[in-house]
């Protein structure tokens, strides 16, 4: 499994936000897509074309909770935790 800065340093990495809407519009990771926890069953099939997924959230539970879910699919993705720490990640 890689890192958040593994999966950044790959390429192309997709930032998947699966706080509620209200949550994700006060604040996000640049070019970071909103797909709230309860809508993910929903859309495994066009998440599972994405390269080098980081799931966050606003604590890491949320996102853990994601990471899990994808990766009964078969998915390689990476639990980012907190949208702040992917954040940092990406900045530095």
């Amino acid at each position: 499994m890689k890192t958040i800065k593994e999966a950044i340093a790959a390429g192309n990495a997709t930032i998947i936000d699966v706080r509620t809407p209200a949550e994700f519009e006060g604040g996000n990771v640049a070019g970071s897509i909103n797909i709230p926890l309860n809508e993910l069953p929903n859309q495994i099939e066009e998440i599972k074309e994405k390269k080098n997924i980081i799931f966050c959230c606003a604590s890491g539970i949320r996102s853990h909770q994601a990471t899990m879910l994808l990766r009964q699919y078969g998915v390689d993705c990476v639990d980012g935790g907190s949208w702040l720490d992917v954040n940092y990640h990406c900045n530095n």
